[in-house]
């Protein structure tokens, strides 16, 4: 098969669409043959030599795919071969082909295409392990979502409101910020303005019940000075740095709560295993995809051997949702590129 290769770490160019071994099903797993994946901010930092695969995963970049099944493991039950699937990875997406544990499969989300159900998993996972599971937001509940025109925050918006909550977005221009309110955001706040006094001014002075932050250090304090009585920070990302002090006198009397997450190194099985997140999202959040509650929100697509161009685009900002690379385009969305 073909995959992309990181030569070493570098910039976009150091990707490169090589033939690789094809992968093998060990027990419990299924090989995908990929029709698409996606581009993830990890995947950027994976090429940069900063978040390299955990143990036992591919070097092969990738957190999420589309597909058909090729091939059962042993112990694989409740799946066939030729099944079209999507799945949650741990690395090894950029390819023709992957192994990945059964666990992790999902079936097509109703109503979406093969392609684009190839850049629905990872952000799916992750924004549902997030808010439902881990920040438990509630109908009737106020969520702040950081970076609302992004890959994760164009989904969480959508989640959010899907789940009753009134949402607010942070984002850095104006058409990143009327983005976030054509996709449903109750109020968009241009992140370089001082967040507390935007959020009191939203909330009557309350403050938000849950607030899904990427950024880590830089906007810790504004965060949790944002909260409301018995709020929830939750950070999965570390884009503004990664140590910063802690006022605990601020928590207590507020009851507040700082949780932080990661999805690609936890286990396959358990409580909090990434099993027990798929069939959460399968559970919980592919009804309101049927319902047409929660859609993909798709940039851009390119050939996956061009990997590199989409990384350049990323890099360059100004990407609104996910860039998709397609693998087979089974869906015609290269238009003959």
């Amino acid at each position: 098969m073909y995959a992309i290769h990181i030569r070493e770490s570098g910039g976009p160019e150091v990707l490169q669409w090589v033939e690789h071994p094809d992968p093998e099903p060990g027990p419990g797993e299924v090989v995908v043959d990929v029709v698409a994946t996606a581009v993830n901010r990890a995947d950027v930092m994976q090429r940069q030599g900063n978040y390299p695969p955990p143990p036992g995963a591919p070097e092969i970049p990738g957190l999420e795919c589309s597909g058909r099944i090729a091939a059962l493991g042993s112990g694989v039950s409740g799946w066939s071969v030729g099944d079209t699937v999507c799945a949650l990875l741990a690395g090894g997406g950029y390819a023709e082909k992957v192994a990945v544990p059964a666990a992790q499969l999902l079936p097509i989300p109703p109503g979406l295409s093969m392609t684009d159900a190839g850049g629905f998993p990872e952000v799916a996972c992750t924004v549902w392990s997030n808010l439902a599971m881990t920040g438990h937001l509630g109908s009737g509940e106020t969520l702040l979502v950081h970076g609302g025109s992004g890959g994760i925050g164009t989904h969480a918006i959508q989640v959010g409101k899907a789940l009753g909550a009134r949402v607010l977005a942070t984002a850095g221009s104006p058409e990143r910020l009327q983005t976030c309110l054509d996709l449903g955001a109750d109020v968009a706040i241009d992140y370089h303005d001082d967040l507390p006094t935007e959020v009191r001014s939203a909330t009557d002075d309350r403050g938000v019940d849950v607030i899904l932050d990427n950024m880590g250090a830089s906007m810790l304090k504004a965060n949790i000075a944002s909260l409301a009585v018995g709020g929830r920070l939750v950070i999965i990302g570390l884009m503004g740095g990664a140590k910063a002090e802690i006022n605990l006198a601020s928590l207590l009397p507020r009851r507040l709560s700082v949780g932080a997450t990661t999805l690609r190194a936890r286990e396959v099985e358990g409580p909090d295993g990434k099993g027990a997140i798929v069939s959460a999202v399968r559970e919980g959040l592919w009804p309101l995809v049927g319902e047409g509650l929660v859609k993909p929100i798709v940039h851009d697509y390119l050939p996956v051997a061009e990997a590199s161009r989409a990384h350049e685009l990323l890099d360059a900002g100004g990407v609104v949702g996910k860039l998709v690379l397609v693998v087979r385009d089974e869906d015609g969305v290269l238009g003959g590129s």
